[in-house]
């Protein structure tokens, strides 16, 4: 069977976007940054008094030593709710390397993980990174993670995946609904995710659950995290509700390691961590009662297994190689890591298309979820001087030269939507590890995509489920007829150089497997490192040392959901209830 489309987002246009985007990278810490660290950091004290998170402060304001019950990592999308519960009954530190969402333009409905491919800016909430697989990538640097970036779409996981994860079923959904409460809303459906809705249906991805946000099998219109004015919410905003006399929250502020003592000859004794501002001054923050305290990790799939490893926390040989002296030997920090990969491909319209993202999916029973976004040029200022914006979120070459050259399209080119799959799991598995010392760089991460051949025959039902979507009489009022009416709208050639394109063209004989592999991309949808089992107890503390605890996606060993956020701010809430219940008990385990 022929592949869809022209050759799209080949291997080459990924590297080519890897040379383009390292010209912008800036050194961790610089007088120039240091600067711009500082106009910053007015900005935001002026946002945090609007918002009155009179508990949010930049770094350089922090006190050389404190002390605290609880101090956790990564203000992401676990940490914001774990901190914000914990600090009901304790004193609270919550220490984030990125800025404060509030009025950053960057955090908005129109920014994206994919805009972090050419932002270089002190202020940019995601930094860039490039997997050794060569497919360009991007890390949440910003209070709130990855919800301050993502496409919105709110999923529970499935019932199943709760008892595979031997969770409190009670708690897990009283976890959601205090999540739901919060930050979710019912998505207005427009006509193209309505369009996409009866294809999918049409393709056979049946029944029709209507609207949920329970994973189960079929079609469904799902939760957002976007208000009905367009607003985003995130994960920060729990914060709101946070105990304000016993949280406090440091903001660009880089941990560089975990400290370790000795329980007489016992298992080490996690005490207090060192984290420094963006001026390079170094802090310490030590644990009020140790053995009754706990130093609570939730820095993300790179930034926990990386903290790990540099606090002598992982694989020994690994450790002194790059001179870390092992304090407990974890051959397995690291290890598990997958990212879901993502094919797309551009479906051209001969109407225009409203803006939207992710609203509708198609949960398939072989493993892959059908989902879509639409509209408006992507935001590509294809005639004007307006900001430009990457390719939408779905294109890999989100660079100046690749705009550029698509400003010379006619504008009819971009009318359209992504449908996009994503498959389960996945199975194909890879690792982080250390690049160097460095706390402000990010590891080395291998994703192995495709290593597994099940997860490319998902990949390839997925695919044809996506053309039977766009051969689908629900779908025809936004797809053209065939390949000759394509060409008479506009140049369809030059359009293929940078998009997958559907109808497909004859000339592309590439099988479908080959098709999967050349196209890959990431739904940014990475996890694990940080394994259950042989890494953290089932109540995610760190096993081989006491009071240290990692609560984050990096403990998943498949993705949850057909998107994991929802389950990741669960995890938060349920675990700051969980260690509540447990009256300051935390165990060691050997």
């Amino acid at each position: 069977m022929a592949a869809p489309g022209l050759r799209g987002s080949s291997v080459a246009l990924v590297l080519a976007a890897t040379v383009l985007g390292s010209f912008y990278l800036r050194p961790a810490v610089s007088q120039q940054q240091g600067q711009g660290e500082e106009a910053a950091g007015e900005e935001e004290e002026a946002q945090r008094q609007r918002y009155n998170f009179r508990f949010v402060r930049h770094a350089r304001d922090a006190p050389l030593v404190s002390h605290y019950n609880y101090i956790v990592v990564g203000g992401g999308t676990a940490g914001c709710p774990l901190a914000a519960t914990l600090s009901e009954r304790s004193r609270v530190l919550l220490l984030e390397r990125g800025g404060y969402p509030y009025g950053n333009r960057n955090v908005s409905s129109e920014y994206h993980f994919a805009d972090a491919l050419a932002d270089t800016s002190p202020r940019s909430p995601a930094q860039r990174f490039v997997s050794e697989d060569g497919v360009v990538n991007a890390r949440a640097r910003v209070l709130g993670g990855g919800s301050c970036l993502n496409a919105g779409f709110y999923t529970r996981a499935s019932s199943e995946y709760v008892r595979a994860a031997g969770w409190d079923a009670r708690l897990v959904n009283a976890s959601y609904r205090w999540v739901e409460r919060e930050l979710v809303f019912r998505p207005d459906v427009p006509r193209w995710q309505g369009a996409l809705r009866e294809g999918l249906l049409q393709a056979g991805v049946t029944p029709d659950n209507g609207y949920t946000v329970d994973h189960v099998p079929g079609t469904k219109i799902g939760g957002t995290i976007f208000d009905s004015a367009g607003r985003r919410h995130t994960a920060a905003d729990f914060l709101r509700g946070a105990n304000p006399r016993r949280l406090t929250v440091f903001l660009h502020a880089t941990v560089s390691q975990v400290l370790f003592r000795r329980r007489g000859t016992h298992i080490p004794v996690a005490y207090g961590v060192v984290f420094t501002d963006p001026m390079g001054v170094q802090h310490r923050v030590y644990l009020r009662g140790v053995g009754r305290s706990e130093v609570i990790l939730a820095a993300g799939t790179l930034g926990s297994p990386q903290l790990l490893m540099l606090s002598g926390v992982g694989p020994r040989a690994h450790l002194e190689k790059h001179g870390v002296r092992a304090v407990v030997d974890r051959p397995m920090v690291g290890q598990g890591v997958a990212d879901n990969p993502m094919n797309s491909v551009f479906v051209p319209s001969p109407v225009p298309v409203a803006l939207s993202l992710v609203q509708v999916v198609g949960v398939t029973r072989f493993g892959s979820f059908i989902e879509g976004v639409s509209g408006s040029q992507f935001g590509i200022p294809l005639h004007s001087r307006r900001r430009a914006h990457s390719f939408g979120m779905f294109s890999p070459m989100a660079m100046r030269r690749a705009a550029e050259v698509m400003r010379g399209l006619d504008r009819r080119a971009f009318r359209g939507g992504f449908i996009l799959e994503k498959i389960l799991g996945p199975l194909s598995t890879g690792h982080v590890e250390l690049r160097s010392t460095d706390p402000h760089a990010n590891p080395a991460v291998t994703f192995n995509y495709f290593r597994d051949p099940r997860d490319v025959e998902r990949c390839v039902r997925g695919i044809q489920t996506i053309e039977r979507v766009v051969r689908s009489r629900a779908f025809s009022r936004f797809t053209y007829a065939n390949a000759t009416a394509m060409d008479v709208a506009f140049d369809r050639a030059a359009l293929a150089k940078f998009l997958n394109l559907l109808p497909r063209h004859p000339r592309d004989t590439r099988p479908l497997q080959q098709y999967c592999r050349d196209t890959v991309m990431t739904i940014w949808h990475y996890h694990g490192g940080c394994h259950v089992g042989p890494v953290v107890d089932p109540d995610y503390r760190v096993i081989g040392v006491a009071g240290l605890r990692v609560v984050d996606s990096s403990t998943f060993k498949y993705s949850p959901g057909t998107n994991p956020q929802a389950t990741v701010m669960m995890l938060g809430r349920y675990m700051g209830l969980k260690i509540q219940e447990e009256g300051w008990r935390p165990g060691p385990r050997n």
